[in-house]
């Protein structure tokens, strides 16, 4: 049995009718940018996340960067983030002019350690002139970017109540999260990803559980100026045809692509349900191979599952007895972000984030997808057991 990492084909075949109707639908009216076909993804999308407002972007990276600039993150900003994802969050915070710091992981969640956050605020940084200000960068912090890794979301009400403390905006990204529900204790009621912070950026990239034809992305917000200002910056910074308050990027979202978005977004809970109930199987099947450690789900936590992402010593054997066996695996991230090339320059060094780098070496994600068969899974499953037999 040959099983991939993801099944793409499968989900456009069953949709293929409905798509090409969309893309007809552009060839005849010749509205491939902006119109109704975005207009209407949009405000159906806000509504998804329990949000008033939505503009689709062109790819999640231009979300985060995007709602960063809208919410007035500037040049000699630090921003608050972890070190165990994809480098969208981060090089769209350096793409401001601001400049990422860490914070490392907990390490059941793989989200943001609030521990570690507010120890870092307590630590290493003081009250300065009505701001805070990191005491060895001497430069201020404006804001917190928690990650709703693999589609779990991090822990909101503590954020935000540490945010609240400290003056500081909480962005969320979200690129992995669409329909991921965090149980706030504080407002006694079950948000919706993207619903929670001054700004949250989603990304439509075509493995996302939400996932265009090609690239695509979304910013979600509560605050009527920053979706003002999103669209437009995204549209060269014109307030209408010809007429520009501000420099901008190309970061439309072309109605194609919002189309079948539109189509997608209407099977997403169905998918959603699916996913849940593959990682539950998975749970129950991985109980029987010792050394394996599942997901850890937070009784404040409804995940949607864009990963599903274990934990083991053998990662190495393991990834090659599945691969022998035609069962597709993935790293997602074999490198923490601040032992990336990318950011020798900013000054850190292995061993500064020791739960997110241990994690690093023992991660596997497997095989995930909506219309993953309880059989395939019974067969990664025993494949797996191969490899700890070999042990």
């Amino acid at each position: 049995m040959n099983i991939p990492f993801l099944d793409l084909v499968s989900q456009h075949r069953e949709l293929k009718d409905e798509l090409l109707a969309v893309c007809s639908q552009a060839f005849d009216t010749a509205g491939f940018i902006g119109g109704s076909m975005v207009s209407s993804f949009e405000n159906e999308f806000a509504q998804y996340c329990g949000t008033k407002y939505c503009v689709a972007v062109n790819s999640g990276t231009d979300a985060l960067r995007f709602a960063y600039l809208a919410a007035g993150i500037k040049p000699g900003d630090l921003v608050l983030t972890v070190p165990n994802t994809f480098i969208a969050t981060t090089e769209s915070i350096s793409q401001t002019g601001a400049t990422p710091v860490f914070i490392d992981m907990n390490d059941k969640t793989f989200n943001i350690d609030t521990d570690k956050l507010k120890e870092y605020l307590q630590t290493q940084c003081e009250r300065k002139d009505g701001a805070v200000v990191d005491k060895k960068r001497n430069r201020p912090v404006t804001a917190i970017v928690p990650v709703h890794l693999y589609g779990q979301c991090a822990d909101m009400d503590t954020i935000q109540e540490i945010a609240d403390e400290y003056n500081l905006l909480v962005f969320e990204d979200a690129c992995q999260a669409h329909g991921a529900k965090y149980f706030s204790k504080k407002d006694n009621v079950w948000k919706t990803a993207g619903s929670m912070s001054v700004a949250a950026s989603f990304s439509f990239y075509p493995g996302k559980n939400l996932g265009a034809c090609g690239e695509g992305g979304a910013v979600t917000t509560n605050d009527e100026k920053i979706a003002q200002f999103i669209r437009q910056i995204r549209d060269h910074g014109q307030a209408q045809k010809y007429y520009h308050d501000m420099e901008g990027y190309n970061g439309r979202l072309d109605a194609i692509q919002c189309g079948i978005l539109s189509i997608k977004l209407k099977k997403l809970p169905l998918w959603t349900e699916l996913r849940q109930t593959a990682a539950k199987i998975y749970n129950e099947l991985l109980k029987e191979i010792p050394g394996i450690i599942t997901p850890f789900e937070p009784e404040w936590s409804k995940a949607v599952y864009h990963l599903y992402v274990i934990r083991t010593q053998n990662r190495e054997a393991l990834q090659k007895i599945l691969a022998d066996n035609g069962v597709a695996t993935a790293l997602h991230y074999p490198v923490p972000l601040h032992l990336q090339k990318a950011y020798e320059g900013v000054g850190y060094k292995k061993g500064d984030f020791p739960v997110a780098e241990k994690a690093a070496v023992e991660i596997l994600s497997l095989p995930m997808y909506p219309g993953l068969t309880r059989e395939q899974q019974v067969y990664v499953v025993d494949a797996m057991k191969k490899a700890v037999d070999k042990k």
